[in-house]
């Protein structure tokens, strides 16, 4: 704000105030030098709130000042009272402008640029008009008493009542002109006319003669209360003017309403018509007045802002629900565009939602009961043709542990004789619906993928069993000639020969691991299951001592077991070694130099007849971001360590526990460092059998 846009405007505020201190200084109480009604308050408050931000305000309080001064003295104020006044009027407003600041920091004249548009704004503005001109009421009777040596308690009421109904009307007037001159000068929105022309649009001629019955239904019935020589008290029944104009018609409206029909009741009254003027007592009749004016400026704006208020929650809630619905509609469309398939079902397999790919995938097989529950009805079986249990389903098990659960399903029914693979992800969700947990499930069509996938690794171990004739006759032939010449003399060319054997035979040892491993995925993969009890005590204890053999006869630290109580298992014995072997070797072989490896191998009850176990080690652990994925084929997750391997042994060993219905996962060590590997495998037929004997509702204790 320039100096020359300040001084403009105080000025203007100056006149305004000046004008409004004279008018106010007219209507004087016989002999307490104290007036009936007192507009300056409300001006001043105004004028306060809009040179907050000028760097010259305090040439608005010394204006201020000259002008509560030289009015009041100018009609009949000692000089001492009219000085109390000007300390009284700036207490006032610098107090009301701090409240306001404070409590309605986001409308215009508070630091913001809104207008007053909620119930709960009128409250506040009306706490601070009153709490305002309570401190100026300390103020100003005072000055009285001190002047006078009598202090009136009901010249006090009347400031306090005529000052918080000043500020409250005229503020209420003041702040709507204010956000709208605001508006007009930052250009927000569209041009003032055209807003005007865009609101006479929408005014109906119902509405514009309702307008006018207000009008003239107040101006009736005012004159009759006040201006009527009847004696009777009309005054209060005229609120039903005040509602009628709350209730229906625009906010800015009534605050002119009131504004203009309650200065309509203190003119009257001041000039001895009306019911109020039959009071005898000048302090008595002021505050009647002033109530009554107050009363009106409460009771319509409440209802306005009030109306107001609910009219723009409404209008949110349409607009929210519209949005809703248009959201909900794309998110249709979404999901019923998807390939893949997607259903979102509860404990009990009732089907929540679902698209149409979801049906396609199983067959075009739709349960009568809207059900996914019996996975018999769908023809649901392993990749290795065995049934799918329900218990199996993955959403199932993903509602049960709370984790998400991934799975191949061979869907094989009516509707697809031939069958076809689909790839199911479960997870649950993390809010019910209808009190009840669901799960999503998400699922597509592999069938060509498997197929393909199988066809490469029946090729791979073909390929790797028929590598193995001719590699056994390198090697062979290898570690003849090495043979043959460990009696040549020495001689460079003999030594270059021995050099190049060798590298040909660790080449050789490299590709037969290759090989092994190749066949050991493919046996893993495609052997016939041979599920018997397994004791995993003897299993860790024979793979222990065989590592432990094999790092003395190398000549390398022996590595350490701490074995727990280990129970028996039901698996593949001859595939639950190669499990183990495999999580054992890699504990073994992935450490820091000069450090001897250390296992702890631990197992626990994970429930439903599965039996969890821990492999923790103190190696060199497993880069962030890679635990899960050092479980796919051919990944290594320290390639370039100089640690050998293939990146087949874990992928080996996460088919073989998936084909036992098992889980298998990598996580860092307990306190940060190695690696621990855990699976589960189902428990042995005993142990199970024992748990179901024991279990609740058994019968056996």
């Amino acid at each position: 704000m320039t100096p020359t846009t300040s001084l403009l405007r105080t000025l203007g505020f100056a006149a305004l105030y000046l004008a409004a201190t004279w008018l106010g200084r007219q209507t004087i109480m016989d002999g307490t030098n104290l007036s009936l009604v007192w507009p300056a308050a409300g001006v001043s408050a105004l004028w306060f709130l809009a040179q907050y931000a000028s760097r010259w305000r305090l040439c608005d309080v010394l204006a201020l000042s000259v002008v509560t001064f030289t009015v009041n003295t100018a009609t009949g104020a000692p000089p001492t009272l009219a000085a109390f006044y000007v300390v009284a009027n700036l207490v006032q407003a610098g107090l009301f402008v701090f409240l306001f600041r404070r409590w309605l920091p986001h409308l215009w004249g508070g630091g913001g640029d809104q207008p007053m548009a909620r119930l709960a704004e009128l409250w506040r503005l009306i706490g601070s008009a009153f709490l305002a001109s309570a401190a100026g009421a300390l103020i100003g009777p005072t000055a009285g008493w001190i002047v006078n040596g009598a202090y009136s308690w009901p010249a006090t009421a009347v400031w306090q009542t005529r000052n918080t109904v000043s500020i409250l009307l005229i503020g209420a007037v003041g702040l709507r002109l204010g956000h709208l001159v605001h508006r007009l000068r930052v250009g927000a929105g569209a041009d003032p006319r055209t807003r005007v022309r865009a609101r006479l649009a929408t005014l109906t001629w119902q509405r514009a003669l309702e307008y006018t019955a207000v009008v003239v239904a107040s101006v009736l019935m005012y004159y009759v209360a006040f201006g009527a020589d009847h004696g009777l008290p009309l005054a209060f029944p005229l609120l039903a003017m005040t509602v009628w104009a709350g209730v229906r018609l625009r906010t800015g409206f009534v605050v002119l309403h009131d504004l203009f029909f309650g200065s309509v009741a203190v003119l009257f009254t001041l000039h001895g018509d009306g019911p109020f003027a039959t009071v005898d007592d000048n302090a008595g009749r002021a505050l009647i007045a002033q109530a009554f004016v107050g009363m009106v400026a409460i009771v319509g704006l409440s209802l306005a802002l009030g109306r107001d208020e609910r009219a723009r929650l409404l209008a949110d809630l349409r607009a929210s629900e519209r949005a809703a619905a248009d959201q909900a509609a794309t998110l249709s469309t979404i999901v019923d565009s998807m390939a893949e398939g997607l259903a979102v079902l509860d404990e009990d397999g009732r089907l929540i939602l679902r698209n149409a790919a979801s049906a396609r995938l199983l067959g075009g097989a739709v349960s009568t009961d809207d059900r996914m529950a019996d996975s018999s009805f769908y023809g649901l079986f392993h990749p290795d043709g065995t049934p799918l249990s329900n218990e199996e389903l993955p959403f199932r098990v993903s509602l049960r542990t709370g984790e998400p659960h991934s799975m191949d399903i061979v869907v094989r029914n009516s509707h697809l004789p031939e069958g076809c693979v689909i790839h199911v992800t479960a997870t649950r969700l993390p809010h019910l619906i209808d009190g009840r947990p669901c799960a999503l499930s998400i699922f597509s069509d592999v069938t060509a993928d498997r197929r393909h996938r199988d066809e490469l690794a029946s090729f791979a171990g073909v390929v790797a069993h028929d590598l193995l004739n001719p590699l056994a006759t390198v090697e062979g032939w290898s570690d003849a000639v090495l043979v043959a010449l460990e009696d040549a003399p020495e001689h460079p060319a003999v030594a270059d020969a021995v050099d190049g054997l060798q590298r040909v035979r660790r080449a050789g040892g490299r590709m037969r691991n290759l090989i092994n491993d190749l066949l050991a995925y493919t046996t893993a993969r495609d052997a016939a299951l041979a599920p018997t009890d397994v004791s995993l005590p003897a299993l860790v204890s024979e793979i222990a001592t065989a590592r432990a053999d094999q790092a003395q006869s190398a000549g390398g630290p022996v590595p350490r077991f701490h074995v727990d109580d280990l129970p028996d298992v039901h698996a593949d014995p001859v595939l639950i070694r190669q499990v183990l072997d495999n999580l054992i070797s890699n504990a073994v072989k992935y450490v820091a130099p000069g450090v001897t490896a250390e296992l702890t191998i631990t197992a626990a009850d994970a429930g439903d007849d599965y039996v969890e176990v821990r492999v923790r080690d103190n190696g060199i652990g497993i880069p962030g971001g890679q635990h899960s994925r050092v479980f796919d084929n051919f990944h290594r997750a320290h390639r370039t360590a100089g640690y050998a391997g293939t990146g087949l042994g874990l992928g080996i060993c996460r088919r073989i526990v998936e084909r036992h219905g098992g889980t298998i996962a990598a996580e860092p060590g307990p306190d940060g460092r190695g690696t621990c590997i855990r699976f589960t495998v189902p428990a042995a037929v005993a142990v199970s059998a024992h748990r179901h004997a024991t279990s609740p509702g058994s019968g056996l204790r």
